[in-house]
């Protein structure tokens, strides 16, 4: 995007966006700044990560933005994350449906980041429990939660024998799903009765011990000590982080 086309979305002369360009520590005021982010697709405190610092101590620096849904997030965010992810990849969405259908060729891309050595885990709720199907009744939509589990299912399949990609059930991420990036984290708490999109949603990145971000690990790691295998369809021995 050029600097003219920039400044025309945000609403401001293009000298001013020549000014951003030049000088990354000016800091726009947050109207301009929502306006940029809107236009280029991105996230503020990635455009500007001084806006981070500038607003937040504490716990709170874990907070990189927070969304009102999921489907309010920039549409590149995802694909950010896991195209930026070297060592841990951990999709601990009830059905992790919408991945597939939002990120192109996701199976590629999971299949080379495990050759490169990333693991990558996924943790789906067991379609035959009776929490799937209480859920499903919340919901009360035609694409069941059941469906789009094992729509997942048939997509895992194809990368079954691959080296650092496993996958297990476990129900007790029905109502919170996280998903992990190294050290970048997002974090959908499902209310009742909505689907995944209509959930509010945090960035997390992990600024400190025992944090945010080591509260919802804790978590994701609990389930997967609990879960059994999908292939296997037998229970498994804890793991170890």
């Amino acid at each position: 995007m050029t600097e003219a086309l920039l400044a025309r979305a945000v609403g401001v002369d293009p000298k001013t966006i020549g000014r951003w360009v030049s000088n990354p520590a000016r800091v726009p005021h947050a109207r301009h700044r929502a306006a940029a982010s809107r236009a280029l697709d991105e996230e503020e405190t990635v455009l500007w990560p001084a806006v981070q610092t500038l607003v937040k101590s504490g716990p709170d620096r874990e907070l990189v933005q927070l969304y009102p849904y999921r489907s309010a997030a920039p549409t590149s965010l995802w694909a950010q994350l896991i195209r930026r992810a070297e060592s841990e990849l951990v999709f601990a969405g009830y059905t992790n449906y919408f991945l597939w259908l939002e990120q192109a060729r996701l199976g590629e891309v999971l299949r080379k980041k495990a050759a490169a050595g990333c693991r990558i885990r996924f943790i789906l709720g067991d379609p035959a429990s009776p929490v799937t199907r209480q859920r499903e009744s919340e919901e009360a939509v035609p694409l069941t939660l059941s469906t789009r589990i094992e729509v997942t299912l048939a997509e895992l399949s194809k990368l079954r024998d691959v080296p650092n990609i496993e996958a297990r059930f476990e129900t007790g991420h029905a109502h919170l799903s996280v998903f992990r990036f190294d050290n970048d984290m997002i974090v959908t708490p499902l209310l009742p009765g909505r689907v995944g999109h209509d959930a509010p949603m945090m960035h997390l990145r992990r600024a400190q011990d025992n944090g945010v971000f080591d509260r919802y690990l804790d978590h994701v790691e609990g389930l997967w000590g609990r879960g059994r295998n999908v292939w296997t369809n037998s229970e498994v021995e804890h793991a170890t982080a």
